[in-house]
């Protein structure tokens, strides 16, 4: 953090350098400058970095830098565990390349119809961006050639194998040249991602952000779970609720900071911008505007806000989450200084929460979460804050010059009527005419996004085949879906899918039962409407499913194969299980099936009631088959 390093230092063209310039970021993340020189120079990489690090552009820079114009063939490919993480990796490679003339890049995944994947495949495409599923099928339909590729990047690794694509990563791999570079990023490391990178890589060099101990300052900190679209007018409210002397905004981008700073000013905000590409006359401009109060709002990015040195700032806002733990802990290191009471408030947008919680573990920290203040709230608390200002200016004093336009007030006589007006009546005018005259005008709605709290237990009687009468573990939803073992679907398949297609994770996914040709699977209540929606017409190994809320089981389900979210209730039998344990870093098996059909498994279960087939997960274990 202390060295700082620029864009301009790496060998890259000016294309790329006018392209990173024009999506606002000022200098590389850590892991970006530990990386991105190594994967240029062609090295294979191992790379342990969280998301939300950067380490995208750690990839997609250098990629691009190698790739060729000329060739119209697919030279890079990379896997992502989540159509969500597809379409992200897909943006940001588009904005690096957009002042590179012949280069195509492409993101497949489930959920999207076939046909528009297919038409883009015919085309020259440099760099394709899919889930291992998706991916598996283009390869097996004849529409996706992996002969050309040069450069392989497994992002997000570790989450890839928590949702069973170890098998098809390893088939892509083999559609691929051994001569070519291979790239991994996870953020754990444990058994089984060791063993790909000595499988498939050539001497990796590993990358690592090391942590330093860090001092975090002892204030109130927050955060406000809030829309992309929504936190514009969040910050508003909560500037009219807080009402500081001082403030600062951080985001992550210049182009943030400009966008955000006139649309405050257009609702009447005293803000000012500083970011990098201001001359340092422009920045000791604004600071000194900032420092005399003449600006309540510094709006700033991290970059930027390095020579900060103001010891009266009331609050620190960050209108992004920040893409590293430091900067955080740098961020709202500003405010509470000099012994003074201090504040910190994060916006945070869904796609947001998983950098939050990142922050708290390695900070060693507890945000709290906090609601969006209704704009009742906003007009109650100006009122408030009028009334203490009138308060002051009756016992400060000084009120002669004004005194006789209240008497000439309380002299004149309502139209029509004799009767006097009283001195409360006056003040009551006065008041109106100023409060309605403060009112925000821009002020929106916000819709409140659904809470992430535990669902509250239904009572009373319902139809069946309801969330409430399902047939699922307390917390649930049980789903059925029509494929099964018939059609070679194993439940390494539903959860991947599920995961890949909804965007949860993988351990979030309760039991589920395969029959011949059907089969039902158990998620979390909070996703049940998602899951419903995303699924229905979705495909798995290539097959469309139909998805409907299931009926509630009956008294005892005959042949079934179970995944036990809790981890419980093996009762021994036939067993299928291939695990991972991110503890010890073992692998189960080493990749092969762990059959059991003694009936004394090592917690000496027998078999009562027929065969059956038990897919369970430890609460340790990360990974199945």
């Amino acid at each position: 953090m202390e060295e700082t390093k620029t864009f301009a230092e790496f060998a890259i063209s000016e294309d790329v350098l006018q392209a990173i310039s024009d999506m606002g970021f000022e200098e590389p993340t850590p892991i970006q400058v530990m990386a991105i020189p190594q994967i240029l120079e062609g090295n294979d990489v191992t790379g342990q970095a969280q998301t939300g690090t950067g380490k995208t552009a750690a990839f997609g820079i250098p990629i691009i830098e190698r790739l060729d114009p000329e060739n119209k063939n697919v030279q890079a490919i990379v896997l992502s565990p989540t159509r969500e993480l597809t379409i992200q990796t897909a943006e940001e490679f588009s904005r690096l390349m957009k002042y590179k003339n012949g280069l195509n890049v492409v993101p497949i995944y489930g959920g999207q119809p076939i046909e528009r994947q297919l038409r883009a495949l015919r085309g020259p495409v440099q760099v394709v961006i899919g889930t291992p599923g998706r991916v598996i099928d283009h390869i097996n339909r004849g529409t996706l050639h992996l002969e050309d590729v040069s450069m392989f990047v497994l992002d997000e690794a570790d989450q890839m194998l928590d949702m069973g694509f170890r098998e098809d990563i390893e088939a892509i791999f083999h559609e691929t040249s051994d001569d070519r570079q291979t790239i991994l990023f996870s953020a754990t490391m444990p058994g089984p991602i060791l063993d790909i990178t000595k499988r498939f890589q050539k001497d990796p060099v590993f990358v690592k952000i090391t942590r330093r101990e860090l001092t975090v300052p002892q204030i109130e900190q927050t955060y406000i779970e809030v829309r992309e679209r929504d936190k514009l007018e969040a910050l508003c409210r909560m500037l009219d609720m807080n009402n500081p002397e001082l403030a600062i905004v951080f985001c992550n981008t210049k182009r943030t900071v400009d966008d955000l700073m006139s649309r405050m000013q257009a609702r009447g905000y005293f803000v000012e911008a500083l970011h990098g590409d201001m001359k340092q006359i422009q920045r000791d401009r604004v600071m000194a505007r900032f420092r005399a109060g003449s600006i309540d709002v510094l709006i700033a990015t991290d970059v930027a806000a390095r020579g900060i040195d103001v010891d009266d700032v009331d609050i620190v806002f960050n209108y992004d989450v920040p893409q590293d733990v430091e900067y955080y802990v740098h961020r709202i290191g500003r405010t509470g200084r000099a012994g003074r009471t201090g504040k910190s408030v994060t916006f945070v947008a869904p796609r947001e929460i998983y950098k939050l919680r990142d922050i708290q573990r390695y900070a060693k920290i507890k945000i709290a979460k906090t609601p969006i203040p209704s704009l009742d709230d906003v007009a109650e608390m100006k009122q408030q804050l009028f009334l203490d200002k009138v308060r002051d200016v009756m016992k400060a004093g000084e009120l002669e010059l004004y005194l006789p336009l209240v008497e000439q007030l309380l002299e004149t006589e309502t139209e029509g009527e004799e009767q006097e007006v009283t001195s409360i009546e006056v003040a009551a005018a006065l008041l109106k005419m100023h409060l309605e005259d403060s009112k925000t005008s821009m002020s929106e709605e916000i819709v409140e996004l659904q809470p992430r709290a535990e669902p509250v237990p239904f009572k009373g009687e319902v139809e069946e085949g309801t969330y409430e009468n399902c047939g699922a573990e307390p917390g649930m939803v049980r789903f059925r879906i029509t494929l099964g073992k018939n059609q070679q679907i194993r439940p390494k398949d539903i959860v991947g899918a599920f995961a890949g297609e909804c965007d949860i994770p993988g351990s979030a996914i309760g039991r589920i039962d395969l029959y011949s040709n059907y089969s039902f699977v158990e998620v979390p209540l909070e996703h049940a409407d998602h899951v419903a929606e995303v699924m229905s017409g979705a495909t798995i190994r290539g097959k469309e499913l139909q998805i409907s809320v299931a009926t509630p089981r009956p008294e005892r389900d005959g042949n079934d194969f179970r995944r036990d979210r809790r981890g419980g209730g093996d009762r021994g039998g036939y067993r299928e299980r291939k695990s991972y344990n991110n503890n010890r870093g073992s692998y189960g098996n080493k990749g092969g099936n762990n059959y059991r059909r003694d009936g004394g498994d090592r917690r000496g279960g027998d078999r009562r009631g027929g065969e059956r087939r038990n897919f369970r997960r430890e609460p340790s274990h990360d990974f199945y088959d």
